[in-house]
């Protein structure tokens, strides 16, 4: 059965944490049209501060995606990966993976706090917001509200 996988990495500083610049970044899409793509590829979408959370799109391979998809009975099973836990903010233990019927789609969001390991630098943060659809969907499926909606995203203080 078809899988459709975009997954968007939001990145910002303390610079962006308050004010307009900030507005931005709240304001910066969870969900874009799917372009069309072989099906080992997944749509990925990067906005970053420096560029004003400009969205910058590219196809790459599923695998390198960092969520795991396994398909049985008929049902496509979705839990995306975390990164080690000094990237973590403060949250309560992890939901269980998604078991998605055809036709359905989930929004997955995790966010991450990071410093350098001297402290030199500033605060970094991310927000990573995956949506993976089952079966054949429409390209514009990730603009409406998902199937199942898993909010991960813990305080960044």
């Amino acid at each position: 059965m078809e899988i459709t996988v975009q997954w968007i990495r939001t990145s910002w500083t303390k610079q962006s944490r308050g004010g307009e610049a900030a507005a931005r970044r709240n304001a910066a899409p969870v969900g874009f049209a799917a372009p069309p793509a072989p099906a080992s590829f997944a749509h990925v979408v990067r906005m970053h501060e420096h560029d004003r959370f400009e969205p910058r799109e590219t196809l790459e391979e599923r695998r390198e995606v960092e969520v795991s998809l396994r398909e049985a009975d008929g049902r496509l099973r979705v839990l995306p990966h975390v990164h080690p836990l000094f990237g973590l903010p403060p949250r309560s233990r992890r939901p269980p993976a998604v078991r998605l019927g055809p036709g359905q789609w989930v929004r997955w969001q995790l966010n991450y706090r990071f410093s350098s390991a001297a402290g030199v630098r500033d605060w970094s943060y991310w927000l990573d917001t995956f949506n993976v659809a089952y079966g054949p969907v429409d390209a514009d499926v990730f603009l409406s509200a998902p199937t199942v909606l898993v909010d991960e995203c813990g305080p960044l203080r």
